[in-house]
């Protein structure tokens, strides 16, 4: 991936995260600072954890664009709040999807410039596209939601998943990328749409055959 691209989609993803932590925040009735820490957190937070973890330069300090990215996006959320119709959840479980993929997607890709290898890349993906969401829920009082069992994670997992399958296979980066978007967003629309869950623990029912012995 071209240095301006990975540039391109990392303005991208903070500015989609930034909405949402924006949203959130308006949701809870935080107030203006408040709002603008939300935001930042969620837009900054994992991806920070990523660079440390991987012993890199923090992104948003060494390319004051991705903060300027967060700012602009804050901005315009209240705007955009303040001056048109109501907004419905849908607008933030998109907004959350789509800067969920692309957080993924960027973790990913930087593991593997550092030499890294797949399984860790994918690690770092999730890494990178969860832990914002999960500093923003904590910090306006949500129970997280990587911690329910509504599909997040694993919509992260699967979007993995997917990058490396089309790796393997020398698909153009392109692909690569689509790919793993598509099946992040889609999973975790589906999720809010359709009410898919993952339940790790959850007991397998008794057939009938089994209750009568």
């Amino acid at each position: 991936m071209t240095t301006e691209y990975f540039h391109f989609l990392g303005i991208l993803g903070v500015a989609f995260f930034a909405v949402s932590g924006t949203l959130l925040g308006h949701e809870k009735k935080i107030n203006g600072f408040g709002v603008v820490v939300v935001a930042c957190l969620t837009a900054l937070g994992g991806g920070t954890i990523r660079d440390v973890v991987l012993s890199q330069p923090i992104f948003w300090i060494s390319s004051p664009d991705y903060l300027l990215s967060t700012y602009a996006a804050i901005i315009g959320t209240i705007l955009f709040i303040r001056y048109m119709p109501p907004l419905s959840n849908y607008y933030f479980i998109f907004v959350d999807a789509v800067g969920l993929a692309i957080f993924n997607i960027m973790g990913i890709e930087k593991a593997l410039i550092e030499g890294t290898g797949m399984i860790i890349a994918i690690t770092m993906g999730m890494t990178t596209g969860i832990f914002g969401g999960l500093m923003r829920d904590v910090v306006c009082r949500e129970i997280p939601l990587v911690m329910q069992g509504d599909v997040y994670a694993s919509a992260c997992l699967a979007g993995g998943l997917t990058y490396a399958a089309l790796f393997s296979l020398d698909a153009p980066y392109a692909w690569c990328i689509l790919g793993s978007v598509v099946v992040t967003v889609v999973l975790r629309a589906g999720a809010t749409r359709w009410g898919w869950r993952v339940n790790l623990f959850k007991k397998r029912q008794a057939a009938p055959s089994d209750k009568e012995q």
